[in-house]
């Protein structure tokens, strides 16, 4: 028996089975018989409803994001690494975009993440609400895009808001939204990128029905092109400008495009065609390469449009002065670009741990539950809190709620993908590990808890899988499905409760000697 349900491109299918609000449907698994069955599990129907969740929790959001957002400064300056990008952000702005005069000798990053905090330091002025705004609309932005994208790996509303409020209260997404540092920015990017892959891989898996349903599957070994692929070619602008914040863009750069390729292959072996893995190979392997690797690496070059247009930024005349730049077949602007940037791998390779270590430091073992957070600022002696010896802290420090379940969910997640070849969970491995995984090559180098920021969305992810497993499919028995929203309701509420416990030290405001102990619940927190 056929049910007609409306899918998510606003077409119809025949399936055998509805997807309802708050169910979180199997992985259909590939090479079924009948193979008009090619979508998986359709978009719920309350695409009002879940706009307005959407849009109530983003508000949510942003008034915590933004709550008292200039409070916590070193005598009215930048704290902890603003230090480095602020006045940089500020330099960018007062001369049209570009940096000529690197603060502390210090050159380290491209130029988006600083372009962004010039914007809110031209919209606010060169203060603290001035140069975090830009940071907090990132960390607001984000719950935004969490909140769709988990109802689009669940098909279910109800995930996609407990996805938006998990987000709301990770303590390491709400700090870095609260201060003027890149890593939000990056994050962010790496998050939308991720957005517009999972949109185009619903997009093409409606095209290959549709070819089906023509009868049209067949007419080559290797299966049908696809034509233009606008939501791909979105992505790419976004890991372009991911890269553009953080050279570590490139790692999601070589992640997403497998990614997407291994998408197209699973999608063509599901719709029949004889030789799939060939198929990509012919068929999309090319184009995913122009749309996730070209276009990044155009739109990279594109943000130093700044860099380009000047006479008087950092290196910019360097090929004409410097002995070492080699390249001698390239005009000497790039050749010049290609120094600057030697300059920027230079510094990178040698910030290394060393025999005095960073207080703060932190090896990549250490990032998924937290175990080595970092103080980005302190103070004490000060009055606020009903006594006159108060303290005033900011640490950076993911919400335990959520970060000391990291191993089990990574653990359930490896055995879903492999096991049950779960497309979900393997999706959401490879954007966390892109992330992760890349940092032990070199583990001489300074390393920082912070580092850890564009994991956050991907560990809450996860969870919101396991959570709807939890909670049961919607048809399930009374019993079963009660039993399942008491544990995910308890679960939720620990990590606001957490969060909320955490506020204090999150954001730098007075609570007594006692309290501050109180918070520090490890050693290594210390």
């Amino acid at each position: 028996m056929s049910v007609l349900v409306s899918n998510s491109g606003g077409r119809t299918a025949d399936t055998d089975e509805t997807v309802r609000a708050g169910e979180t449907p199997p992985a259909r698994s590939p090479g079924e018989d009948d193979r008009t069955r090619l979508l998986d599990p359709l978009m719920p129907t309350d695409r009002l409803r879940s706009w307005l969740i959407t849009i109530v929790l983003s508000l949510i959001a942003g008034v915590v994001r933004f709550w008292e957002l200039g409070h916590a400064t070193d005598n009215g300056t930048p704290i902890f690494d603003e230090k480095h990008y602020v006045p940089q952000a500020w330099q960018m702005l007062r001369n049209g975009g570009y940096e000529d005069n690197p603060g502390y000798e210090l050159v380290a990053h491209p130029p988006v993440g600083k372009h962004l905090i010039a914007i809110g330091e031209w919209l606010f002025g060169y203060d603290p609400w001035g140069w975090r705004v830009s940071a907090a609309l990132a960390g607001t932005l984000m719950v935004l895009l969490i909140i769709r994208i988990a109802r689009r790996l669940t098909r279910s509303t109800l995930l996609g808001a407990l996805a938006g409020i998990l987000l709301i209260c990770d303590g390491l997404s709400h700090v870095q939204s609260r201060v003027g540092m890149l890593d939000i920015f990056h994050a962010a990017f790496v998050l939308t990128a991720f957005a517009f892959l999972l949109i185009d891989r619903d997009r093409m898996r409606e095209r290959f029905r549709t070819v089906v349903v023509e009868g049209r599957i067949g007419a080559t070994p290797w299966g049908p092109r696809l034509g233009f692929r606008w939501w791909r070619f979105a992505a790419g602008i976004s890991l372009g400008l991911a890269c553009g914040v953080k050279w570590s863009g490139i790692y999601y750069v070589a992640a997403f495009g497998l990614l997407s390729v291994i998408w197209d292959a699973l999608a063509r072996r599901t719709a029949g065609v004889r030789r799939p893995w060939a198929g990509a190979l012919l068929r999309d392997t090319v184009p995913a390469l122009a749309s996730l690797l070209v276009l990044p690496l155009a739109v990279y070059f594109a943000t130093w449009a700044g860099w380009f247009a000047s006479e008087t930024a950092t290196d910019r005349h360097a090929a004409t002065v410097a002995d070492d730049v080699g390249f001698a077949f390239l005009p000497d602007v790039f050749r010049s670009l290609l120094y600057y940037h030697f300059n920027v791998l230079e510094f990178h390779t040698n910030l290394v741990t060393g025999n005095d270590p960073h207080p703060w430091e932190s090896k990549p073992w250490a990032w998924p539950m937290g175990m080595r957070p970092m103080l980005y600022y302190y103070e004490s002696g000060m009055p606020g809190c009903g006594r006159a010896d108060c303290v005033q802290a900011i640490m950076l420090l993911g919400t335990p709620a959520l970060w000391w379940t990291a191993l089990p969910v990574a653990g359930w997640a490896v055995w879903r993908a492999a096991s049950r070849m779960d497309w979900r969970y393997a999706a959401v491995l490879v954007g966390y590990s892109a992330g992760f995984l890349p940092w032990f090559v070199n583990l001489d180098r300074q390393m920082y808890y912070f580092y850890a920021t564009p994991l956050a969305p991907f560990l809450v992810l996860g969870i919101v899988l396991v959570l709807g497993e939890i909670l049961g499919p919607a048809r399930a028995h009374g019993e079963r499905r009660k039993t399942g929203l008491l544990v995910v309701a308890l679960y939720v509420g620990v990590v606001v409760a957490n969060f909320v416990w955490l506020w204090p030290i999150l954001n730098g405001f007075p609570i007594t000697e006692a309290r501050w102990d109180a918070e520090l619940w490890l050693p290594s927190w210390r």
